[in-house]
């Protein structure tokens, strides 16, 4: 499973970044990026909370 953040929809409140830090970080352009590549399996829930907690939906999961 990959994760993907849309930056348009980002706000760079850094909840998936302290949620999930080995998936999300923040880049120089001040908004969330993941990983690339696959989650780690032992990190699927996290992303997954991070998802579901993000306040403006931008982040998926394939």
């Amino acid at each position: 499973m990959k994760s993907n953040v849309d930056p348009e929809l980002c706000i760079s409140c850094e909840l998936c970044t302290n949620l999930c830090p080995e998936v999300y970080s923040m880049g120089e352009d001040g908004y969330a990026h993941a990983i690339e590549g696959d989650i780690p399996e032992e990190q699927l829930s996290d992303a997954e909370n991070a998802r579901d907690s993000c306040p403006t939906s931008a982040i998926d999961l394939d």
